[in-house]
């Protein structure tokens, strides 16, 4: 029998052996396979009648439209060029986006080297040396003399995936990489969410400081009113101690409403990516903010297919069923063919000679026998990390839900304390303007006067902070619904920004 023959023959009862090691150990388990997450069946939110639903015809009211998503640049539907020109400047320097990017790249690369472990892995060696053998080695034989040896040539090496662990191995990469892809999507998402909170907090301390200042300049205006009914006799001097005081109080709002100011500002910097020391914010005015009437909301069932967390949790159950293929693949047998072929010569010169070829084909198999039980346990705690990740991608979705209802819920709330705010701040207005008359005609006392005053303070703040919190909750909806991911517009030749 000829070497061919016997490598045939040795190859075909390997593979015997094998399949017969293969059925004995089936009883072992079989690879989970994937299935999607299941996010609960329910066709609304919150159980609570909502007036989004069918609000009243007046200018305050909001509607929802079920069925439609908000659009990838949900910012622009509040009318600010200004917030679209700092959203877009913090979606190109943003340095939290710049590390997702590089990680997302980072996931794709191995996903790439992971999918090589499909193709036969093809080498190319070559060596020189000198060798000289020992006086036994040979036997009876002539012993040469030391001599040098020359060697070149290609070996190429395969591993069946009969059982699916390379083909685990790359799913579970490419889950993680998709994981990565919607950790990037939930990144631009929240930092988009935070430049909108940033600039609305900056155009509410504004507005709130403007209205301080107004409420400051009455104050003076009721301190010289008292002054001069003080000269005049007609008051004493404790009304004009309570003017004073009244003044001093309303002094001591402006400071807090500054530093929020520049609290916001120095974090909108941040998310720019550029110090507070280099670049300054707009300032963004209250008034130039256009509240979005009309808010699309995804129906329940599409709530899943929408978010970036909830993707990412399902991308994390796909990672983990290919980890569990994995260590179920583990319990099998491991099959690798090979082959080799190499120039062999002692001589350089005649190192290229079909005389001098030599090669050779082998079909290895290691078969796990005894490992103390690590590799059944190591599929036990897959099976369980499975469990763990599809524990998580319910819990991912409950949150999901609940926070989209709190945000429906709170912008139902916040029209009705707008408009009762609107109508405190009409009603108080009206009721001080008829007591300071009252006051300049001799009628009410300085006491009712700064009453009044106090209550159109409190309603001008109040509306301002109403106002501001309506803006503040729409974009919490949006951000809630997992608006779909916004592409950074690149110039020539440049990389898409939010990933494949």
């Amino acid at each position: 029998m000829n070497p061919e023959e016997c490598l045939s023959n040795s190859v075909a009862g390997a593979t015997v052996a094998v399949m017969l090691f293969s059925a004995l150990l089936h009883g072992c388990g079989t690879a989970p396979t994937f299935e999607g997450g299941k996010p609960p069946s329910t066709a609304r939110y919150t159980t609570e009648a909502l007036m989004l639903e069918s609000p009243p015809a007046d200018e305050i009211a909001q509607h929802i439209t079920y069925g439609n998503k908000p659009r990838p640049d949900w910012w622009m539907t509040f009318g600010s060029a200004e917030l679209d020109g700092v959203m877009r400047a913090a979606l190109a320097g943003s340095p939290t986006l710049a590390t997702a990017r590089a990680t997302l790249a980072q996931a794709e690369e191995l996903l790439v080297a992971r999918r090589g472990a499909l193709f036969p892995e093809l080498t190319l060696s070559a060596s020189v040396g000198r060798q000289k053998l020992g006086a036994q080695f040979l036997g009876p034989l002539v012993k040469p003399p030391p001599f040098t040896f020359f060697s070149i040539g290609p070996s190429v090496s395969y591993t069946l995936d009969y059982a699916g662990g390379v083909a685990s191995t790359i799913e579970q990469q490419r889950a993680l990489a998709e994981f990565q892809h919607q950790q990037l999507n939930a990144a631009q998402l929240s930092l988009t969410g935070n430049v909108a909170f940033q600039a609305l907090a900056i155009a509410s301390a504004r507005a709130q400081i403007a209205a301080v200042e107004t409420i400051l300049q009455r104050d003076r205006d009721n301190l010289d009113l008292v002054r001069t009914a003080f000269e005049a006799g007609s008051v004493s001097r404790v009304d004009v101690l309570a003017a004073e005081s009244q003044l001093a109080r309303d002094t001591t709002l402006l400071p807090p409403l500054r530093q929020q100011l520049s609290s916001a500002r120095h974090a909108l910097g941040a998310l720019v990516g550029e110090p507070p020391g280099v670049w300054s914010p707009p300032d963004f005015d209250l008034r130039q903010f256009v509240l979005p009437r009309e808010l699309p909301v995804s129906l329940p069932s599409e709530l899943a297919r929408g978010r970036p967390d909830i993707l990412a949790a399902e991308a994390q159950i796909r990672a983990a069923t290919a980890a569990a293929g994995v260590a179920t693949a583990n319990l099998y047998p491991r099959i690798t063919l090979s082959a080799s072929y190499a120039q062999q010569s002692t001589d350089v010169s005649s190192l290229v000679n079909i005389a001098n070829a030599a090669w050779s084909l082998i079909a290895g198999l290691v078969a796990p026998v005894f490992n103390g039980g690590r590799l059944r346990a190591e599929r036990r705690a897959a099976l369980n990390a499975l469990q763990a990740s599809a524990s998580s991608y319910q819990n991912v979705v409950l949150q999901a839900f609940s926070q989209v209802a709190d945000a429906l819920t709170a912008l139902d709330n916040d029209a009705d304390e707008l408009r009762a705010e609107l109508y405190a701040l009409n009603t108080a207005q009206a009721s001080a303007d008829l007591t300071r008359a009252s006051y300049q005609e001799g009628v009410s006392n300085l006491l009712q006067v700064l009453d009044a005053d106090r209550l159109v303070q409190q309603a001008r703040l109040g509306s301002v902070r109403a106002e501001a919190q309506r803006h503040l909750d729409t974009v919490n909806l949006f951000l809630a619904l997992g608006a779909a991911p916004y592409v950074v517009p690149q110039g020539p030749g440049e990389s898409s920004a939010s990933g494949p």
